[in-house]
Formats: structure tokens, C-alpha cells, sequence
């Protein structure tokens, strides 16, 4: 995970990077000349779509022509990939997709999905990255990931955790922790992470993977501990909780959401969009909005992207394949 020691790197990648675009861009033309259009997999007000909406209000002014965001939500966020796939490869239909779209669910309907995140889409850039937290209720009696791991393995199968679904990053972050720490942990799932925190707080469950944006206030007013967070790094918005890799070597995992065009836009066009948005993720203002939102900014070259999501399609297939998991 690159977090705020990439942002630096990359802004000074995004100056260099846009001396490169003008000529390839006026020979087919200035880019934007009409509107953009962002689709988004999730409903308004899910954290892709905030992050995607934080994007198109930054980059309206830059490219003087409105960016606009369409929600399309439902279906692991499948009907929009395969349709995104054939739209016109223009830069004008781009999606702003997460984690699940574009890192989980090729493990999750391995051979049965309509689109390959690498092959039907050419990555500009990601955007954020979420980190993820192991929260308890009070009553449960650890306070940290040592002692969790020790009440688990004392108990072994006893305790269970809520999470937002099976397939969720919070479920399969959780089960990869479960198997680096070697403890059998029962998942509860949930129809989201809504009706899973009200059963935390209410004692129903005791433990739960949860989002630090949903978790952190909760944490701050005591209703719940925090016991770990999931990023390579402490996350900003925690300073004082340690992180999983603290105390299993190596440990990183995340939710994260970023930009993908159909394969066969232009490179041009793929590269002025992911050096614009490096250069606004790296002004420090918007970094730290990003932080208030719960989130990192992670933005990197097309290549550093393309990298990325590759890693994370296998690391997240093999965690599938442990623990498992399977949707209707």
C-alpha cells in the first residue's frame, strides 16, 4: 500500500508525465471537449461515490467542461462493468469502481464473470484507499490484537464477527486475518455494514470488521474498542491504534476505489486523466479532506495502477479460495 510518502512521489510523476500529453492530445483533438460522464457502481452516498463526486468537483474547473457522476448500484456492481466495457473508448464514459469490481470479484465468480478487470479496462489511476478496523463491544474481554488472538484460539469456533456480507473487503480482510494468525473465527454476515454496527453496539455481536469511516466516532465516544487497523501503516484517522502488521508481519489489506476507462481508449487519454488527478490528489487541502472522509489519497501512474489491481485480483482470489467463499 503507498500511502502518504506516494503522494509526494506521484504529483512530482504527474508534472513530469504532462509534458508529454499536448502533442498526442492535438492530434486527435483537446481532451475534454464536452462533458464526462463518472459511473459508479454503488448508490449516492456510499464511499465510492463520495470519493468519485470529491474527483468530478476537482477536475470540472481543470478541464472546464462538467464531470458528471451516475449512480448505477446493485449486483456486486457487475451489470455496470460489462456495460462500461463496450462504451464508446473515448474518455468521455469512464468508471469510478472499488475493490470489489475491480480486486474481488474476479476470485469470487471465477468463471463467471462478464469482464476482466485488466483486459476489458485500461486502469488511469486509483484514487483512495480505505483502511478497515477490527472493533469490539466493551464486554468482550481483549483489548488488543495479541489478546484477541488469544481469546480465538482458547475458544476456537465461540467467537463470531459481523461483517457487511459475504464477498465484502471487510468479510475477506477478516478471514485473511484469520488465516495469518491461524484462529477460526465464525463470520456473521449482514445485509451491509448498518445493521451489523447497530448489533455491535447493541451487544447482539461482539466483534465486527468495519470501515474506519463507519467505526470512528463510535470509537471516540467509547461505545465500542478498537482493537486493530488493516493497512501496512497505522491509518490517520487512528493514530493510536495499532495495525494488524504490527503484530502479523506483512499484513495489509484495504478497501480502495479508482478510475478505469474501457481497454481501448487512447493512452493519451488514460495518462492526462491520471497525471490531472495525481496533481489534485497531491494538493495538501484535498489530502486532508480525504483523511476527514475517512480515507488516504493513493493516486499513481497507469502502470503503478495496472500493477495494483493485478496484485490484489491474486491476493484476493487466494483469500476466497481459503476461506471458502461463495455468493448465490
Amino acid at each position: 500500500m503507498m500511502w502518504r510518502q506516494g503522494v509526494g512521489r506521484r504529483g512530482v510523476l504527474a508534472g513530469g508525465a504532462s509534458l508529454l500529453l499536448p502533442g498526442a492530445l492535438r492530434a486527435q483533438g483537446a481532451y475534454p471537449e464536452r462533458p464526462v460522464k463518472f459511473i459508479v457502481p454503488y448508490p449516492p452516498g456510499q464511499a465510492t461515490d463520495t470519493f468519485a463526486r470529491l474527483a468530478a468537483e476537482l477536475l470540472s474547473p481543470l478541464w472546464k467542461q462538467p464531470v458528471v457522476v451516475e449512480n448505477k448500484g446493485g449486483g456486486a456492481g457487475i451489470p455496470v462493468m460489462e456495460s462500461a466495457k463496450n462504451a464508446p473508448a473515448d474518455g468521455y464514459t469512464i468508471v469510478v469502481a472499488a475493490s470489489g469490481q475491480l480486486g474481488i470479484n474476479p476470485g469470487l465468480y471465477a468463471g463467471k464473470l462478464p469482464y476482466d478487470p485488466l483486459i476489458d479496462f485500461a486502469p488511469c489511476t486509483n484514487l483512495v484507499q480505505a483502511p478497515l478496523v477490527i472493533t469490539a463491544h466493551p464486554s468482550l474481554p481483549v483489548n488488543t490484537l495479541a489478546e484477541l488472538i488469544a481469546l480465538a484460539k482458547k475458544e476456537p469456533g465461540q467467537l463470531g464477527y459481523g461483517s457487511p456480507g459475504v464477498g465484502s473487503s471487510q468479510h475477506l480482510s477478516m478471514e485473511l486475518f484469520k488465516h495469518k494468525a491461524a484462529v477460526d473465527i465464525r463470520n456473521i454476515p449482514y445485509k451491509g455494514s448498518g445493521p451489523a454496527l447497530s448489533d455491535l453496539l447493541g451487544g447482539h455481536i461482539r466483534l465486527m470488521m468495519d470501515s474506519v469511516t463507519s467505526a470512528l466516532s463510535n470509537v471516540r465516544e467509547g461505545r465500542i474498542k478498537a482493537i486493530a487497523v488493516t493497512t501496512a501503516k497505522r491509518a490517520p484517522q487512528m493514530p493510536d491504534v495499532p495495525a494488524i502488521g504490527e503484530t502479523i508481519a506483512g499484513f495489509d489489506a484495504a478497501g480502495w476505489a479508482g478510475i478505469v476507462a474501457p481497454a481501448k481508449t487512447p493512452a493519451a487519454i488514460v495518462e492526462k486523466i491520471s497525471a490531472d488527478v495525481r496533481a489534485q490528489l497531491a494538493r495538501p487541502e484535498v489530502t486532508k479532506r480525504i483523511i476527514e472522509l475517512g480515507a488516504v489519497a493513493d493516486a499513481g501512474t497507469p502502470d503503478e495502477y495496472r500493477a495494483f489491481i493485478k496484485a490484489e485480483v491474486a491476493k484476493w482470489t487466494e483469500v476466497v479460495r481459503l476461506s471458502g467463499a461463495k455468493v448465490e
